[in-house]
């Protein structure tokens, strides 16, 4: 296929015709945009197989990157960019009667993720392929996302994200590829043939798993590397006994209950059957990817001798754990293998990522549901667990306790399966995402494990992929730093360091203060023609946007909107002061009750600050609704102030402070997770601090009284005084007590204790703002001393020190 205008004319109206059998009088925009992929999908896919058989010609290592989430955004723009076609394709879409732009609205966002921990891995599946590391990765095909999040009075409302209503043309199912996936049944002693001692898993109900494969292409290189979707189908699809008696819904039943596993991301929790749905997603979909992994092994080897010389598995968070006992049963049960030989190629295989230190989110699972639903592996677990304290009493044969604490059977009564514990037994590679996060996990959350063993320990702190979050998402910067150092950092990051040259050229300095207005004012009619919000592109535009939880603190930043606007009130307020927007935008977990609160809170703080003139020529607060990758690439250009003000020592690192950085937003932050190193690169003088630090917070908890900073600060006291005595709800006075009560009671993530330090802070923000050539200054450095928060730097230090693979080109 020739790739100048004329060869892409062809191309789209080919696939038209051929492909979607429309013409151009038949023809929807929605089929026009299909056109273009499928013209796109025609350039990838010689490169996508003569990738795969470079790999095999080569015998080379592969990494597989197991995840529960891929939050990929959309695909379009991206790849077009990876193919340098992006000029080509501007102006060949034309024959199909629309714009470019036009066609790249009518993708949805994939929904596939919901947050941080989905967008790492779609930026490390698009540094793998743009290094050219043999690279997969492995999920769930969700049918619907976690949800779709509209807002009605203020109220976070969910409503189903059916993101495949129109079918997704980037994918190729491959039906070819099913895999039995075992649930329940029981466990049978047997001889094996050697006359072995064995168990047999037999019985219980089976799933199918098949695999969807979305092409991932490097940038600008011909390597094009696979994600691989897993979707539940029925082995029962229609009983058409039970059709013909007339009892039509039990005639599909079993398909409907076998492929709810597929259906949703992150089912709620709340309830039994809730939990077992969620384990069974971990084990459909780790269960149907080794059975794929070993597939794509024995094709050239006889034994498994070679296997981690051949595969590296990475386990992205706890989720994917249960891959551990399961490559265990495979060993064992089905292939013969001795425990000691298979424990010995499993350690070599995994390696795991964690990503929080909430406790919450390390998950334990009850042993009986475990072993309702996996009898075999949890017999398997009991026996890791059981050889592994045998280590633990040898090397610590003083303290007994030692057992109870890195034990991965939990508990005396109701016991629980500790499944970041398993994680870290049965992989040789333990590794943080941020120099903080590591150090706390060593020295806090697994500091038995690490005095133990502590060469497991690494940190790899987490990165972004440029060519999406400052080429892609903002072409006017990008264009001027093309234009200024050359386009060399589009695959080497540390490049912008070359930037710091012209923190103090005044032409350059214009340029980029240019820019910054201009997406504003693109952020400002996007916002008003998508959600009729509005904001005056000449006030400071302050963001905090993020999923909403306690510890990052949302409710922090609404105690200073309501300080300012009873500043603003009572005249209280330097006449020179920053007009200012605060954008929020993020969602709620649907069980999350005092978040959603904090939702409507803002919401009823920002229609009070609207109703009053005087706030109103000062302040404005903004709420944006269903926050995804494609919002984020619109409002992250634009904000000039990026607010990541959690507690310290909870965020395990963020990359969305990463993204705002890299964009030219300077960060009020505390030193929590990648702010940390943030600051460190960008200098002091050009990162706003605020707050108390781990060690800090660690010694004053036992004593903390949040009451008694309530009573201290006047402005505080009158912030939360109108919260809870309903100035913000005069309907409902009541409404936000929950809120109230939460911080007196126990403040948990020391909200109150960090206001005074966060109110000072956002002054400093303010007087930096009235200089406008002084924060220029500020912004230029940030964005050119942010090489280290590349995913490329990333990836090639997971590539280096832990998976030991090698760039195989194409």
């Amino acid at each position: 296929m020739e790739r100048d205008v004329e060869g892409l004319h062809k191309s789209l109206l080919n696939n038209l015709t051929y492909s979607l059998a429309k013409d151009m009088y038949s023809a929807t925009t929605r089929d026009k945009f299909s056109s273009v992929v499928l013209s796109v999908r025609e350039l990838l896919v010689e490169q996508w197989i003569n990738t795969q058989q470079r790999y095999y010609d080569v015998n080379a290592k592969r990494v597989y990157y197991l995840s529960l989430e891929f939050l990929l955004g959309r695909l379009l723009r991206n790849y077009v960019l990876n193919l340098g076609l992006s000029d080509e394709y501007n102006k060949a879409v034309d024959i199909l009667g629309l714009s470019y732009e036009d066609a790249l609205e009518h993708e949805w966002d994939a929904g596939l993720g919901n947050g941080g921990l989905g967008r790492l891995a779609a930026c490390f599946l698009d540094s793998l392929a743009t290094l050219q590391y043999p690279g997969y990765g492995y999920g769930i095909r969700y049918e619907y996302g976690i949800f779709y999040q509209k807002i009605k009075d203020g109220f976070q409302i969910e409503v189903p994200d059916n993101w495949l209503r129109y079918g997704n043309p980037w994918e190729f199912p491959r039906p070819e590829l099913l895999y039995p996936v075992r649930f329940y049944g029981k466990i049978e002693p047997i001889t094996g043939g050697s006359g072995r001692f064995q168990m047999k898993w037999v019985g219980g109900d089976e799933v199918l798993a098949m695999a969807y494969d979305y092409p991932v292409p490097g940038f600008r290189n011909k390597t094009v590397n696979t994600l691989r979707l897993w979707a539940a189908k029925s082995t029962r699809d229609f009983n058409l006994e039970y059709f013909n008696s007339g009892d039509y819904i039990r005639a599909v039943q079993d398909k409907n209950s076998s492929e709810i596993i597929s259906k949703v991301l992150y089912p709620s929790d709340q309830y039994a059957a809730g939990k077992e749905l969620r384990l069974k997603q971990q084990y459909f979909f780790v269960s149907a990817t080794l059975k794929d992994i070993i597939r794509r092994y024995k094709k050239y080897h006889q034994s498994y001798n070679e296997f981690p010389e051949n595969v590296a598995v990475q386990l992205n968070d706890t989720h994917p754990s249960v891959a551990i006992p399961e490559l265990m049963r495979i060993f064992v049960d089905d292939d013969g293998l001795d425990w000691d030989d298979a424990w010995k190629i499993t350690l070599k295989t995994f390696g795991y990522t964690n990503h929080t230190v909430l406790p919450e989110a390390l998950e334990t699972w009850s042993e009986g549901l475990f072993g309702y639903l996996l009898p075999r592996h949890l017999q398997i677990v009991q026996e890791m667990d059981r050889r592994f304290l045998i280590q633990v009493s040898a090397r610590f044969p003083d303290e007994p306790e030692r057992k109870k604490r890195m034990s991965i059977i939990t508990g005396d009564v109701e016991r629980s399966v500790n499944m970041a514990r398993l994680a870290i037994i049965g992989s040789h590679s333990v590794n943080g995402v941020s120099e903080l996060h590591t150090d706390i996990l060593k020295q806090s959350v697994f500091r038995d494990f690490n005095e133990m063993m502590p060469e497991k320990f690494k940190n790899v702190t987490n990165g972004i992929t440029p060519r999406r979050w400052l080429l892609q998402s903002n072409p006017h910067l990008s264009g001027l730093i093309t234009e200024t150092i050359g386009d060399k950092w589009m695959t080497n990051l540390e490049e912008l360091r070359n930037l710091e040259a012209f923190a103090d050229d005044k032409e350059f300095c214009k340029e980029f203060r240019l820019i910054k207005e201009a997406n504003k004012n693109e952020l400002s009619d996007y916002l008003f023609k998508a959600y009729w919000l509005s904001f005056p592109p000449d006030y400071m535009l302050d963001c905090q946007t993020k999923r909403f939880h306690e510890y990052k603190r949302q409710l922090l930043n609404v105690l200073h909107v309501i300080t300012m606007y009873n500043r603003i009130r009572e005249g209280r307020v330097d006449k020179n002061l920053t007009p200012r927007t605060v954008l929020f935008s993020g969602k709620s977990a649907p069980g999350y009750f005092i978040c959603k609160l904090i939702i409507k809170l803002i919401h009823n703080v920002s229609a009070v600050v609207d109703a009053d003139p005087a706030a109103r020529d000062m302040l404005r607060v903004v709420f944006v609704p269903n926050y995804d990758v494609s919002l984020a690439q619109r409002i992250m250009p634009a904000a000039e102030l990026s607010e990541q003000i959690s507690t310290a020592g909870y965020e395990a690192s963020g990359t969305g402070n990463m993204k705002y950085t890299i964009n030219g937003a300077l960060t009020i932050g505390t030193l929590d997770g990648a702010n940390v190193e943030i600051r460190e690169e960008v200098g002091d003088e050009n990162f706003f601090l605020f707050g108390l630090k781990t060690e800090e917070l660690a010694a004053m908890r036992a004593s903390y009284n949040p009451r008694q900073y309530y009573e201290e600060n006047k402005e505080l006291k009158q912030a939360i005084d109108q919260i809870s005595g309903g100035y913000f709800s005069p309907d409902l006075p009541q409404l936000f007590q929950p809120i109230i009560s939460s911080l007196f009671d126990r403040d948990q993530y020391f909200v109150l204790a960090d206001y005074a330090s966060y109110m000072e802070c956002q002054e400093r923000v303010d007087k930096a703002y009235r200089d406008k050539d002084r924060w220029t200054r500020m912004a230029v450095l940030n964005v050119a001393r942010s090489g280290k928060f590349s995913s490329d730097r990333a990836i090639r230090e997971y590539a280096e020190t832990i998976w030991n693979i090698m760039p195989v080109p194409v």
